[in-house]
């Protein structure tokens, strides 16, 4: 069955027509021709498909785009300054530490990050966290791996994402 549904992807609106058994993921992909979002593992073990939805990270993969009406997605190309050019804090980031290597999952890694940054600014804790009911999250490098488990780099380069996410944490 089909339904025409409207996502905001990277800033403009699209209105789509999509079988209800659509991925976001495909439907970005495939539809939009968004090849930002990465497909991987296709199961959500690997993050190379993770998306800011409406502000928080998510597996483009295990989500149905009909159940994303009128989200607001943001992929890793809509992180850079669209007008200017300019690439995000992150994206300079993974660039002067190394830390993309093959870059298929860098999109996705810079995604999570984001969301990460996000998740840690406003006090949520994690697994390794310390003291969970702190309001102020210290971003260690445990902290940082913890917090980016659920993105696998085939490449190994986590030696280089975890400084490249460190330095754009304690700007």
């Amino acid at each position: 069955m089909d339904v025409e549904i409207t996502l905001r992807v990277d800033g403009t609106e699209h209105r789509l027509i999509v079988d209800t058994r659509t991925t976001l993921l495909d439907a970005l992909r495939e539809r939009l021709g968004n090849t930002s979002p990465k497909k991987g593992c296709d199961h959500g073990q690997c993050g190379a498909c993770t998306l800011l939805i409406d502000g928080r990270r998510g597996l483009g993969c295990l989500a149905l785009a009909v159940a994303h009406q009128g989200a607001d997605i943001v992929t890793a190309a809509g992180l850079a300054d669209g007008d200017g050019g300019g690439l995000h804090p992150l994206q300079r980031s993974f660039i002067t530490h190394d830390a993309f290597q093959c870059g298929y999952c860098t999109p996705g890694q810079i995604v999570s990050a984001a969301g990460m940054l996000s998740e840690a600014e406003a006090g949520w804790p994690s697994a390794v966290s310390k003291d969970p009911s702190a309001t102020d999250v210290v971003l260690d490098d445990e902290e940082i791996a913890e917090r980016m488990s659920g993105n696998l780099c085939r490449c190994a380069a986590y030696m280089n994402i975890v400084p490249a996410i460190s330095e754009v944490a304690h700007r």
